[in-house]
């Protein structure tokens, strides 16, 4: 009996979008289009749950998307970028205008124990600009945010606004909510697609949104999503250079349709830990995992 001929899932091709907006940990923006190639091309709503840096989003610029994430400044960051832009970088600019009243690493501290006190946007974007590496971390004790000012000079209002203005334009159809990830899986339908970025199994909880995150709840989220014909594209925890194996994770068999790996190239948070040195062990691979 001849076999039928397999096709290719039509592929969502983008041009490369290296401008960030944020400096973030983990920042997909450098390979956000090769994880958009594997996106179908018809979907209806694009959903992104676990905003972070919203690399994807920006580079994907959806005619109708819809951004969310649980920590309340961050979100507030791209309300107002889609609200009003030049308030946004009003916020960065007046911030960065102490460095040179106090010098860099006493403005850092001053804006770090200002939004410490009571966090804000404002004070956020600037923070995430100016900290360790994007290296967004807070102290389990107190939820305090504990990273140190980084070695290098933040950039300059002017071309914070160039950026800014660039975001608002791709981010023009978008909307942005302050939720948990489940209000956004429960409100997608038929013809939709959710890409997720969640804080990763087998990475540090120093870092943000990791300290509570389940993985085993994000799969039960993923499969009801994908009975109402919801398609579902998660990037989690792949392989390492130094181990050809991907990392174990407990995947619900028959959950996804296939998995891809995404090169990301070195490690920042092992870079982070190791006093800023590269480390070529350190190469990683995202585990993308598609339920279509």
């Amino acid at each position: 009996m001849t076999q039928p001929l397999l096709l290719a899932p039509e592929r969502h091709l983008v041009e490369p979008f290296k401008t960030q907006l944020l400096k973030w940990i983990g920042n997909k923006q450098r390979v956000a289009h090769e994880i958009i190639r594997h996106f179908p091309p018809d979907y209806r709503t694009y959903l992104e749950p676990f905003l972070g840096s919203g690399a994807v989003m920006g580079t994907l610029a959806p005619e109708s998307g819809r951004g969310s994430d649980v920590y309340g400044p961050l979100v507030g960051i791209f309300q107002q970028l889609h609200a009003g832009p030049e308030v946004l970088i009003g916020w960065y600019a007046a911030r960065h205008a102490l460095i040179a009243q106090m010098g860099k690493v006493a403005a850092y501290e001053h804006v770090l124990a200002h939004f410490n006190a009571a966090p804000n946007p404002a004070d956020f974007v600037f923070l995430t600009r100016a900290c360790y590496g994007g290296v967004v971390r807070f102290r389990a004790a107190d939820g305090y945010m504990s990273t140190p000012c980084g070695a290098h000079q933040p950039i300059t209002p002017a071309a914070f606004a160039q950026r800014v203005h660039l975001w608002a334009a791709r981010l023009a159809g978008c909307t942005f909510a302050h939720r948990d990830y489940r209000e956004a899986f429960a409100e997608a339908r038929l013809g939709d697609l959710i890409y997720c970025d969640p804080p990763y199994v087998h990475s540090q909880t120093i870092l943000y949104g990791a300290q509570k995150f389940d993985v085993a709840e994000l799969f039960g989220a993923v499969e009801a999503a994908a009975n109402r014909g919801v398609r579902v594209a998660v990037s989690l925890d792949g392989r390492k250079k130094s181990s050809a194996d991907a990392l174990h994770i407990d995947i619900p068999d028959g959950l996804f349709a296939r998995t891809e790996f995404v090169d990301v190239g070195i490690s920042m948070l092992d870079r982070f830990q190791s006093g800023g040195m590269i480390m070529d062990s350190a190469d990683v691979h995202d585990r993308l995992l598609l339920t279509y």
